[in-house]
């Protein structure tokens, strides 16, 4: 039945349903044993001059040492050391293609826990991948390794598991916000992904004294998700123009323009914001305006996707990039995280982000390019608009396997404009540090080619390592 105002429409997109998510109101009730060591945590920050880690490799001529093929640990280190390249940077290239081809070549013969870190390396190198997911893996390694420091592994195992303890207190908490607003909007289409969206942003900050921005950057993303699924797969072409004319009022005499079924979400969308402007502590000054307008954004960029799919249109490779770079949610996920900036430059990160500067574009554009292709492999829901895969083979007539190849390039380019962005404003570096997270956060997410947000049977796992199970 159409709503009051709304002529009804054959144009009702088909049923399309989403796999639960394994979690249900498991975080809710769970209740972890209590730990019986109080600790105090310290942390050191570790550098490493990345020219001096692959000078050492060359002998005076400028070549690879020749005998360095019979130490792999130190090709390990060459191999994760020049993935911190810049566009311009051949000799980084060699040191890659070369490190990779002899660790290929002993992977086979190495023992444990060496093996498994080249095993991981090759996969994912290690500038690459989500530090907190890594944790997992290495403290469970460093026993393993010779003249390893029995201490210091315990106390790593205590502080992995208090800091356990602290995000399970916001996972419970952020569960039964979320279950309080899926079952009163009532939009069955949507996925219900509570537990994967905090995981998300639990990937991005991990850090004990950043639950602020953790669950702002959560409920954001299963804000936007609603969005997403309705303008993919529910909504009719306008509904969707309803909705986005309502979102860019951003009132609640905007309610008025919805068919009845989206009228329950709006308002808890509001009310949503009014809260996290509302619980906001004093001596945070986050304007939460730019969060606002990055959602509005969003949703310009939802209507654009839907239009092309009401009229069966598939745009340049370029355009699709550029236009869903940006509704993928990269720069409402990043606004939200400015939100655990320092007070001296929350103001000034804030509005830089707000503004789509290069790096959350680079950001947005490998969480983009790593969904497609997971989305690709898996097969898109019928009603999304055409992929940036797609649009690749039908511009260029290539076959799929020539598309993710090229996109793979291109994506190695975003990787190096990453890289480049930590030698630009220094005041800014922490904001650029973790607008680069999100795109660790990206491979870990579409990892093996798996859309782990949507299909989260790949996330139980860890998710099970990094909440359930203590060290």
């Amino acid at each position: 039945m159409a709503p009051s105002g709304i002529a009804a429409t054959p144009e009702k997109k088909l049923g399309f349903e989403f796999e639960p998510s394994p979690w249900g109101d498991f975080f809710i009730e769970y209740e972890p044993k209590p730990l019986q060591i109080k600790l105090v945590s310290q942390y050191i920050n570790y550098y490493m001059d990345l020219a001096d880690v692959f000078n050492k490799f060359k002998g005076e001529d400028g070549t690879f040492k020749k005998d360095i093929t019979s130490q792999p640990s130190g090709l390990l280190s060459l191999y994760n050391a020049a993935h911190l390249l810049i566009h311009g940077e051949p000799a980084l290239e060699e040191a890659i293609s070369f490190a990779r081809h002899h660790l290929e070549l002993v992977s086979s013969s190495l023992k444990s826990p060496l093996a498994q870190q080249v095993k991981r390396a090759l996969h994912r190198a290690l500038p690459r991948s989500c530090k907190r997911v890594e944790t997992l893996h290495y403290i469970s390694e460093y026993g393993e390794e010779e003249g390893h420091n029995p201490v210091l592994l315990e106390l790593a195992k205590l502080d992995f598991n208090l800091l356990q303890h602290v995000h399970l207190k916001e996972l419970k908490a952020i569960t039964e916000w979320w279950k309080n607003i899926y079952d009163h909007i009532g939009l069955s289409y949507i996925r219900d992904r509570v537990v994967e969206s905090y995981t998300w942003a639990y990937v991005i900050y991990y850090e004990r004294w950043f639950e602020l921005p953790r669950i702002i950057i959560a409920k954001m993303m299963l804000l936007i998700t609603i969005l997403d699924d309705t303008y993919d797969t529910h909504g009719t072409i306008e509904e969707c123009r309803k909705l986005y004319e309502a979102v860019q009022r951003w009132d609640e005499s905007a309610v008025s323009l919805l068919p009845e079924y989206l009228k329950k979400f709006y308002i808890e969308l509001l009310r949503t914001f009014k809260n996290i402007e509302g619980e906001m502590p004093v001596d945070i000054n986050y304007d939460i305006a730019h969060l606002k307008k990055a959602v509005q954004n969003n949703v310009t960029g939802y209507l654009q996707e839907a239009e092309w799919s009401h009229k069966n249109y598939k745009p340049r490779f370029i355009d699709q990039v550029n236009l869903t770079s940006l509704t993928v949610g990269a720069p409402t996920v990043c606004v939200s995280m400015m939100a655990g900036m320092s007070d001296t430059i929350m103001k000034q990160a804030l509005k830089w982000t707000a503004d789509v500067p290069d790096v959350v574009v680079a950001a947005g554009k490998i969480v983009r390019l790593m969904n497609d292709i997971a989305a690709f492999e898996r097969g898109k829901c019928n009603n999304d608009v055409a992929s940036s895969v797609d649009c690749y083979i039908n511009e260029y007539s290539v076959t799929s396997d020539v598309a993710i190849a090229r996109i793979g390039a291109l994506m190695e380019d975003e990787w190096r404009t990453l890289n480049q962005a930590r030698f630009g404003n220094r005041v800014l570096l922490p904001a650029m540090q973790r607008i680069i997270s999100l795109a660790l956060s990206a491979s870990f997410i579409y990892d093996n080619r798996n859309d782990a947000y949507t299909a989260s049977k790949h996330l139980q796992k860890t998710i099970e390592g990094l909440f359930i199970k203590p060290m």
